[in-house]
């Protein structure tokens, strides 16, 4: 296998690959723009996401619905400066890393950002596997198995073009939020208590229950790949090299990201809202295997078509966020490493590095574990966090890079003071793990 050193673009098969207009009104440049926010956002909307909305909803009804709404709000500024970064230097997030950090602290980033992945990769894996159990009855390591086809989908639809990959995704995106639209109306919320689970409690703090699955939710929406992916998936679109297109280039992507990131809100909150409505209400108070929640929504709704619905959007989302990771696994191993495999040999190292450790642990715990299993993937990612986040913040504020285009003082204000709460929270949460909280 012919394995050549290069500093090739980010996910060179789409790098410039979707044309921009030089002229044309808002909405035609903004279409141009539109995809990549999409392929983002489904890793805000993973079953690790799923795991911890169930939780918090059923104990606590639509209190952690102000969590999820903050949490969000840092996802969007993280992203635009991910956008900012990939537009004005032409290179992502795992490239920057390796080119600025001596190897001594870029390997260690590289090896913190792949076990990310694997972390990532595992709860979707496990999400997928579930859902098609519920579906089918498919055993759930056959299903772990299966997920393995999703390797040949991204490459078949790459061939095609990135926009063929977005529209699968858009689409996925639009047939989830139908689903929880339709669960969300059978399950009758009471929706100025909803309203009023988005104005942050007190009880989010003092409550340590709470405060520890608000950590959870936070943990488990800022995606350390995301990072990684979307400084290189924006770079597919063919701007301008001059300053005024660059500029113009991160208004649209921004714009794009953030409608996208909205849309995961929306869905994130579904999961809570149904939660609360069907579970905490009727005083199931400890839901938190998603397979439990399948099996209790229909007799409490008084229909089956709910409880099929929830397994058919967790069905799309962990595919779309299987789809993404793989994407997220390309750039990391090619930014920091700096060296190219043939496309499908690509995919498929991409894919295995996640999947064998999904089949192993599924092979020992079975499907009574998979709640363990995807909170011990949240507790990864959340202490990875931080170094995908600090170095983003350090290249964000990088004149010699970015130039004109550095991030403006309050988004690097604000995004410093998001990445101290993320650490803090992870030192919160190491001290729990240390002392068997």
């Amino acid at each position: 296998m012919d394995v050549k050193p290069t500093v090739a673009h980010s996910l060179p098969e789409v790098h410039r690959s979707v044309s921009v207009p030089n002229a044309g009104g808002f909405m035609r440049k903004l279409f141009a723009f539109l995809g990549p926010g999409y392929l983002v956002a489904v890793g805000y909307m993973d079953p690790g996401n799923w795991a911890t909305s169930l939780a918090g909803g059923s104990a606590f009804g639509y209190t952690l619905l102000s969590v999820a709404l903050v949490s969000s709000l840092m996802a969007i500024l993280l992203q635009a400066l991910c956008v900012r970064i990939g537009v004005a230097s032409g290179r992502d997030l795992a490239q920057l890393c390796r080119e600025r950090f001596p190897k001594a602290v870029a390997y260690p980033l590289w090896l913190l950002a792949e076990i990310a992945i694997c972390a990532t990769d595992l709860a979707e894996l496990i999400g997928t596997a579930i859902a098609l159990e519920l579906l089918f009855g498919i055993p759930l390591l056959y299903g772990v198995l299966l997920t393995a086809l999703d390797a040949f989908l991204i490459l078949w639809l790459q061939n095609k073009g990135v926009r063929w990959l977005e529209a699968l995704v858009f689409g996925l995106i639009a047939l989830i939020v139908a689903c929880f639209g339709v669960q969300i109306a059978l399950s009758q919320p009471n929706w100025a208590e909803v309203l009023n689970g988005y104005i942050p409690a007190v009880s989010i703090v003092t409550n340590e229950t709470q405060l520890y699955i608000a950590m959870g939710i936070i943990g488990a929406t800022v995606m350390p790949h995301n990072l990684y992916l979307h400084t290189a998936v924006v770079q597919s679109r063919a701007w301008q090299a001059d300053e005024a297109s660059k500029r113009e280039a991160i208004r649209y992507a921004t714009i794009d990201s953030s409608v996208a990131l909205t849309l995961a809100l929306f869905i994130n909150s579904a999961i809570l809202i149904l939660a609360a409505s069907t579970f905490h209400t009727s005083g199931n108070t400890e839901v938190a295997e998603i397979g439990e929640a399948y099996h209790l929504m229909a007799p409490l709704l008084g229909s089956g078509l709910a409880a099929t619905l929830f397994a058919v959007a967790l069905l799309f989302c962990g595919i779309n966020a299987t789809v993404t990771a793989t994407l997220a696994g390309q750039v990391v191993m090619e930014g920091f490493l700096r060296f190219r495999l043939p496309p499908v040999a690509r995919r498929m190292l991409t894919r295995l590095v996640a999947i064998v450790p999904a089949v192993l642990v599924t092979w020992h715990y079975g499907s009574s574990g998979t709640a363990q299993l995807l909170v011990l993937s949240q507790v990864i990612l959340s202490l990875q966090l931080p170094f995908a986040v600090i170095p983003l913040m350090l290249f964000a504020q990088d004149k010699g890079r970015l130039g004109a285009l550095v991030a403006p003082r309050w988004q690097i204000i604000i995004g410093w003071a998001c990445a101290a709460l993320i650490v803090a929270l992870n030192i919160k949460l190491l001290a729990d793990v240390l002392l068997g909280d």
